[in-house]
């Protein structure tokens, strides 16, 4: 194990996670004020310690937001809902707040896919 290498179970700072995700730190503590399931423990002088859990959630957060187009409403509704034990899956909604059903998705696909392959 190199000397800036830790054990999978350790405590990472707020910099260690800026670092492995290509997140600012200043949007790591925004996240913190938006989704309560967030909370790395905080130190003396507020120094963040985020453990393996935060780490996996940051990831998540990131994935919701920036690969799969989620707002941040939409992501703490769904947080909420697993953290209430929902066993329902999250129906996707658009930018507008509508629901998506799945014929639909299927439908943006294929005209994205023709779009592409058109180019």
């Amino acid at each position: 194990m190199a000397a800036g290498d830790k054990a999978a179970g350790a405590f990472r700072t707020i910099g260690e996670v800026s670092r492995d995700t290509g997140l600012p730190q200043h949007i790591l503590r925004y996240w913190e004020t938006r989704f309560p399931q967030l909370r790395p423990l905080q130190r003396a002088g507020n120094r963040r310690y985020y453990r393996p859990e935060d780490v996996a959630l940051v990831r998540r957060i990131d994935s919701l937001l920036n690969a799969q187009g989620y707002r941040i409403e939409g992501v703490q509704k769904l947080l909420a809902a697993e953290r209430r034990g929902a066993s329902e899956p999250a129906v996707p909604v658009s930018a507008h707040g509508a629901t998506i059903d799945g014929a639909s998705l299927r439908a943006i696909r294929d005209l994205l896919a023709r779009a592409l392959a058109a180019a």
